[in-house]
């Protein structure tokens, strides 16, 4: 029996790249899943291939409070509980702040840390009586502004903040909170990601099949739930950009610009 067997795991953002990949290996290790998106075709597949288990795929917005707390309700009616909830459901941008509509910004803000934080605030009475795990997907990002990504990055330092007290106010409850820092993964995040006039940019300036798959992330995760980790940080060039940041702040300046500005991953 895995550790997720019969456990009620509810995935935000279980449409795409990790959220997806979550889901899979959540439904074959015996988990009981909730998931939501607000692509109905993508829906209807995911209820396709698990037609028959123990899986609620939902139509909902993150960022919109009313959705999460119905979410959280239906799957309560349907399971009965929730012992972890994996806030992932996220967007990225890119562009330059000085040339950036505030809308993306505002955007950005309310799925990657608005979204984390309804969905934490009606499921966390249910999570609090199993002693289960509230985790997020988080991003080098929350460690290190990166140029171009200014609304990204602060909203993945808010969700990292928040969660950081979150874990401090529940250390005697039982219930672990940790957030995961995948690095570069192959997604369609940065295609969907919003240019600065707040519309998906459509492309990608990566190599996407260079980059760790999210199936390959998902795992990782799940491994670190299962541990109840604090933080899990993916990439070793990760690990050394939160290292520089810490100790040697200017160089990291230097280091970040060069590879943004240089490396044409700043805008496309």
């Amino acid at each position: 029996m895995s550790f997720f067997t019969n456990k009620v795991v509810l995935v935000t953002g279980g449409t795409d790249g990790i959220g997806k990949a979550l889901v899979y290996s959540l439904m074959q290790q015996g988990a009981k899943v909730v998931t939501c998106g607000r692509d109905y075709d993508k829906l209807y597949h995911l209820q396709t291939v698990y037609a028959g288990k123990p899986l609620l795929a939902l139509s909902a917005d993150v960022s919109n409070e009313a959705d999460c707390k119905s979410m959280v309700n239906q799957a309560i009616t349907t399971f009965g509980t929730i012992h972890i909830l994996i806030n992932n459901a996220g967007i990225s941008m890119r562009a330059l702040f000085s040339e950036t509509d505030l809308e993306t910004i505002h955007r950005v803000m309310d799925i990657n840390f608005w979204g984390a934080v309804y969905c934490t605030k009606y499921a966390l009475p249910h999570i609090l009586k199993n002693k289960g795990t509230v985790a997020a997907i988080s991003s080098i990002a929350g460690y290190r502004g990166l140029p171009g990504r200014s609304g990204y990055s602060a909203s993945k330092f808010a969700l990292q903040g928040w969660m950081e007290a979150l874990r401090t106010e529940l250390l005697d409850s039982g219930v672990n909170v940790m957030w995961a820092c995948p690095g570069f993964t192959k997604s369609n995040i940065r295609n969907v990601a919003l240019n600065k006039n707040s519309q998906p940019q459509g492309e990608t300036p990566l190599d996407e099949e260079s980059l760790m798959s999210a199936e390959e992330v998902a795992e990782h995760i799940l491994k670190a739930i299962e541990k109840r980790k604090r933080t899990l940080v993916l990439s070793g060039q990760g690990k050394q950009t939160i290292f520089l940041t810490r100790f040697m702040p200017e160089l990291a300046d230097k280091l970040v610009h060069k590879f943004f500005f240089n490396k044409g991953v700043l805008v496309k």
